[in-house]
């Protein structure tokens, strides 16, 4: 399955469940009075919101490389991460605000029935959607599906914390106001996993030590030359990476003998690994800065 034909599919599915769940949700808080309960709705209808931007970030990186981006375009993906992070971060921010300023005026809810019964409902529904975009994500590697699924999970387990509210409610009046602030914090959890993620994707970052050991091992099996490759760098476009390292040569070696080395080892990079490379040469004599 394609990255973008995922996104379509988790992020219209995604709209539609979340959409009646927030109604759902919103109807039992304004009953009960509850704060933890409508923020917890409101949470819920931010994933719609979410999806539409997977939706939208699938169909920009899906976009051909032009002359103006030749790298393409799949950088949108983590940038549309980001902007789900940012999304749930206000909201968790408001959150955090509504259920201090109830704690200080020393109110409660009223939770009942109906609010056990939707609040149950929607544990099992947005943890099953959260399965189906983790699902998605593993066999695509789609980033911002992903982070959808993250969204879903974090209203998952806030659901659950309400839930456990609601049966406290008697012996602690403030358990709602200590639950929206919980719920909160635990937004905050998943906006710091996304946004690190995504950020690890846009910039440029040394490889994992067996990555390189693995590039090492492709050089050897190349070339029969002395090679000496140093200062990797990998650089993620989501739809293909792009390696950059430096070799040093031996000083005899010319333009023509020093371009087939390198080239051949790009080529063989590519067929066991699919990553672009561009090598850098240098004598072997040379003292770079960067050594």
């Amino acid at each position: 399955m394609k990255k973008e034909k995922a996104a379509y599919k988790e992020g219209i599915v995604s709209i539609f469940v979340n959409v009646g769940l927030f109604f759902l949700k919103l109807w039992a808080g304004i009953v009960s009075g509850s704060i933890a309960l409508t923020a917890d709705a409101w949470h819920t209808l931010s994933d719609s919101i979410s999806s539409i931007i997977v939706i939208i970030g699938a169909k920009l990186s899906s976009k051909k490389a032009d002359t103006k981006h030749p790298f393409g375009h799949g950088r949108w993906e983590p940038i549309s991460s980001i902007f789900i992070g940012v999304l749930l971060a206000i909201i968790a921010y408001d959150f955090m605000k509504e259920s201090i300023i109830q704690f200080n005026a020393k109110e409660s809810a009223n939770f009942g029935l109906i609010a056990i019964i939707v609040t149950i409902v929607s544990i099992i529904v947005k943890e099953g959607l959260a399965q189906y975009a983790f699902y998605l994500a593993r066999k695509t590697g789609n980033s911002t599906v992903r982070a959808d699924g993250w969204h879903h999970r974090t209203d998952a387990l806030s659901s659950v914390v309400v839930l456990v509210g609601i049966f406290l409610k008697d012996f602690f009046w403030w358990i709602d106001s200590v639950l929206g602030i919980i719920i909160a914090l635990l937004i905050f959890y998943a906006v710091y996993e996304i946004v690190k993620e995504a950020i690890n994707k846009l910039l440029g970052e040394e490889p994992p030590e067996e990555l390189i050991e693995k590039f090492k091992e492709i050089i050897s099996s190349v070339s029969k030359d002395d090679v000496f490759p140093h200062h990797f760098h990998l650089h993620h476009y989501v739809t293909h990476q792009e390696l950059t390292f430096h070799i040093k040569l031996k000083d005899e070696h010319d333009i023509v003998s020093g371009h087939l080395i390198a080239t051949n080892i790009e080529d063989k990079i590519y067929d066991e690994l699919q990553i672009m490379t561009t090598i850098h040469i240098e004598p072997v004599s040379y003292k770079h800065r960067f050594d």
